[in-house]
This record gives C-alpha cells, sequence and structure tokens, in this order.
C-alpha cells in the first residue's frame, strides 16, 4: 500500500512540476518577459526602403535614413514570423520621430519592440587644423574655438558630408572666419544655409579657479577636480588661487575673471565670509574683475553684496554620495527671449531657446542653489525677481518658456555695459557622474558639451565686458 501511494504521489509530482513550470513561463512573459527563440519574431522592418537593424535579444529596432528624410508620417513594411500578429497597425502612417513601440504576439508568446529612427546629418565632420567644431543642425550652426593666436583670415576647413550631399564654400577653400561664415548644404535640389562662428580665445586672458583647498592637487571633490581639469586644459592662462591666499592679501589685480565652483557642501564654508576675504573680492569686482559662481557658490552672491541683503537663492538643496538616484528623464533649460545671448552660442538645443545639460539615465546628486520665483521670497514672476535684485534671469528650467519659475542661469547687474556676474545654479550642471549606491558607475553624459561650451562662453563673455 505505501509502496503504491508512492508511486502515484511521485506521479502527482511529476505533473505539478510541469503545471508550475509552464505557469512561471506564461507568467514571465505577462511581466514583460523576452523569450529570444519565440515565433514571435519581426524578421523584417522597413522604412521607405531602409532595412532597420533588429536585435533579437533587446528587441531594438535601428534605423538610420538619409539626410532630408520626413519620417513624421510613413508606413512601415513589417515581416514576422508564421502565425504572428502585431498591434502596430502598418497600414496607416507612423511619425518616427521618436522611438515607437509595438507588440508582437504569436498564441501565448509576446515580444515588445521599439524602433529608434535617426536621419543622418548632412554633416559628418567639420574640422579646421584638426580642431572639430560642433555641428548643430536644429539650429544650422557650426561653432568652434581654436587656439589662442590662430589667424581666422586665411583657414581651410574640411567638411566630410553625407552621401548625396554637397557644401559650399567647398571643403579645403580657404575663408576668412573673422565673420560669421554661411554654408549652402544641398541635397536632392534643396537647399539649407549653416551659420558657421569661428573664434579664439580672448587673447592675453588670466582667469583664475578658486577653490578652498590650499593647492589645486589637494581638492577633493570629484565635480570639482573634474571642472577644474577641463579649465586647466582649456585656459593657457589658468591659475588657481585658494581662499587662505585671499585672506593673506594675494593680489588679484591682474586677473580677469575669477571662477567659483563649489559642489563640496550646500553651505559655503567659514573662510569664504571672513571679512578679509570677501573685502578683497568686492575690491577685486569693484576695479572691473569678474566673478563666476556655479553650482552651490551661487549663494555667494549676497556675501559680496551683488544682490541686496537677504536676496540670495532662495531654494538650495541636493543629495550627497551615497545618495543620490538616476532619472528616466534628461535635464535641461530653457533660454527662450536670450537665444541670442553669447554664452548660449553654439549649444546642441533640442529646439530653439532649450538645451539639455544631463542626460537621462545618468547618476545625478541634484546639487541646486536657485531662486524660487512663484512662491517664495514675494518675487510673483521674473520681473518681480529682477527688480527685487537687479540681476537678469538669462534661464530657467526646461518647461518654463517665461522664465519666470526657478532662475538657473543669472548675470549681474542689470544696468549699464559692464556685466560682471554670471551664476549658474541648478542641479544639471554636474561635471562628474558619480557610481549608485551599489558602486555602480555611472553612464557618461552626452551633453557634458554643453555644460563645457556653457562655460567657456561665460568665461569669454565675461572678459569681454
Amino acid at each position: 500500500m505505501r509502496k503504491f501511494i508512492y508511486k502515484n504521489w511521485a506521479r502527482v509530482s511529476l505533473i505539478l512540476a510541469v503545471f508550475f513550470t509552464i505557469t512561471a513561463c506564461e507568467n514571465s512573459f505577462e511581466n514583460g518577459g523576452f523569450d529570444v527563440n519565440s515565433p514571435s519574431d519581426v524578421t523584417s522592418f522597413k522604412i521607405n526602403g531602409v532595412a532597420g537593424k533588429i536585435d533579437q535579444k533587446t528587441g531594438n529596432i535601428t534605423i538610420t535614413m538619409p539626410y532630408g528624410s520626413d519620417i513624421t508620417a510613413v508606413k512601415p513594411e513589417m515581416v514576422l514570423e508564421t502565425g504572428a500578429t502585431s498591434n502596430l497597425n502598418v497600414t496607416a502612417p507612423v511619425n518616427f520621430t521618436n522611438p515607437v513601440k509595438f507588440r508582437v504576439v504569436n498564441g501565448n508568446l509576446f515580444k515588445d519592440y521599439t524602433v529608434t529612427t535617426v536621419v543622418l546629418s548632412p554633416i559628418k565632420s567639420f574640422t579646421i587644423n584638426g580642431v572639430a567644431a560642433t555641428v548643430n543642425d536644429v539650429n544650422k550652426t557650426i561653432v568652434m574655438t581654436l587656439p589662442e593666436g590662430t589667424n581666422l583670415i586665411a583657414l581651410k576647413p574640411v567638411i566630410e558630408v553625407t552621401e548625396g550631399v554637397s557644401v559650399s564654400p567647398a571643403s579645403g577653400a580657404t575663408v576668412d572666419f573673422t565673420n560669421a561664415v554661411t554654408f549652402v548644404i544641398t541635397s536632392n535640389g534643396k537647399s539649407v544655409n549653416y551659420t558657421a562662428n569661428v573664434g579664439v580665445p580672448v587673447t592675453g586672458l588670466v582667469v583664475a579657479f578658486l577653490g578652498t583647498a590650499a593647492t589645486r592637487a589637494e581638492i577633493t571633490n570629484l565635480d570639482e577636480i573634474t571642472a577644474a581639469d577641463w579649465f586647466f586644459s582649456t585656459f593657457s592662462g589658468a591659475k588657481y588661487i585658494s581662499f587662505t591666499s585671499i585672506e593673506n592679501g594675494a593680489d588679484l589685480s591682474g586677473i580677469d575673471v575669477i571662477w567659483w565652483h563649489f559642489d563640496a557642501a550646500a553651505n559655503l564654508p567659514a573662510i569664504a565670509y571672513k571679512p578679509a576675504v570677501t573685502a578683497a573680492l568686492k575690491n577685486f569686482r569693484a576695479n572691473g574683475g569678474n566673478l563666476f559662481l556655479t553650482s552651490f557658490a551661487s549663494q555667494y552672491v549676497d556675501a559680496l553684496g551683488i544682490v541686496p541683503s537677504g536676496k540670495g537663492p532662495n531654494n538650495v538643496f541636493g543629495d550627497f554620495p551615497p545618495n543620490g538616484f538616476v532619472d528616466g528623464n534628461s535635464w535641461g533649460m530653457s533660454f527662450k527671449g536670450h537665444e541670442n545671448h553669447p554664452i548660449f552660442e553654439g549649444l546642441t538645443t533640442y529646439e530653439s531657446g532649450k538645451a539639455n545639460l544631463l542626460q537621462s539615465g545618468t547618476f545625478r546628486l541634484n546639487h541646486t542653489a536657485w531662486w524660487f520665483v512663484p512662491e517664495w521670497g514675494g518675487y510673483v514672476n521674473g520681473e518681480g525677481w529682477r527688480n527685487q535684485t537687479g540681476g537678469t534671469n538669462l534661464a530657467s528650467e526646461a518647461w518654463d518658456n517665461n522664465l519666470d519659475g526657478r532662475v538657473t542661469i543669472a548675470e549681474f547687474p542689470n544696468t549699464g555695459t559692464n556685466k560682471n556676474v554670471i551664476v549658474i545654479s541648478m542641479g544639471a550642471y554636474d561635471w562628474y557622474n558619480e557610481t549608485n549606491s551599489s558602486g555602480v558607475p555611472s553612464q557618461a553624459n552626452e551633453f557634458i558639451g554643453n555644460i563645457r561650451l556653457l562655460t567657456q562662453n561665460s568665461i569669454n563673455y565675461l572678459a569681454k565686458n
């Protein structure tokens, strides 16, 4: 009898095991599981005859279209495994400007696919003397900075264009870049103009990186180290000065711009408030010196009397390692109404007056020291902020087209021609992407070029004013 029960229990156990295995498989699909070898594959996907590259492991389909392609209303061509169906209607036009997701089902199995379509830029590369330019296809601009002392009168740009595209002036032609130059891009009988601006650093510019460490080598904050490394590799006349040296009477008279990028703590260090230090920096500014204050250093505008007492940033916050997070959205700014301001020249934008600084999926600490305008401080809106602080709000958060929300970039004063202070106070202004709390390195920030160019433009702008 026991033997009979044992045999039947073994049989029941086998049946249950098979049942739970099937159930587990079904649950895995319901929860977004991905079976690489299921009969629910897309075997071919095309747009206007251009075949996409299909990764069956990830479900990603990438399509690279020729320059000039209109992908806003296209009927795709798709071939599926026998018996499979899709919720993507291939008989109606589809807008492929943004990634398009769809599902393929075959019986009780399915796969999710994402189509990402890229239209080639007409200009693959634009270089002069080995230096690469930033090409912005939205604004139709070509921007670059050549080494100090470069003669702009007779330069020969090397231009690589995509197939079927011609450019005038042609690659290798001698061009005078003293002023902006228009390059005409032609394809399939249609032409568009790209404006090229080539500049050189201000001759003899002396700039300084201010820090709490005694020497540059002793800086410990990784964001400050990364910013300083870029700074010293970009400006030949750069020097490092410490707060202690200023307290001890360091000569600041030969410096054109002082940059303080403070990221180590939300509260400014005590030495920054010492009377000898604030007096020296006030005197530096009064004698024509320029200040560039970024991240938590934006708060220094109050102590230095750049704004009336109590009118400094009123919303200061941020995480510190091991805290921090990854956001699925890119972070950027709106500078609507100030598109032609020199500090925004050449930025890669996603629409006119809007640019990203921190890419989605990048680890961030969100170090912020801005002005929250509509609810705090009695400002009400941007005009109220300008009247009460004496500054000009140049940028706000990306959604704020009227610049009435947060003040993320500002210059002071807002009268006269000598605008000798710029502050950048948003969390997206992030030089170094720390590892997450589990020690996993962050991805590289795709928009770090915008941060670098915004910084270089700000320093050059201050030096010229």
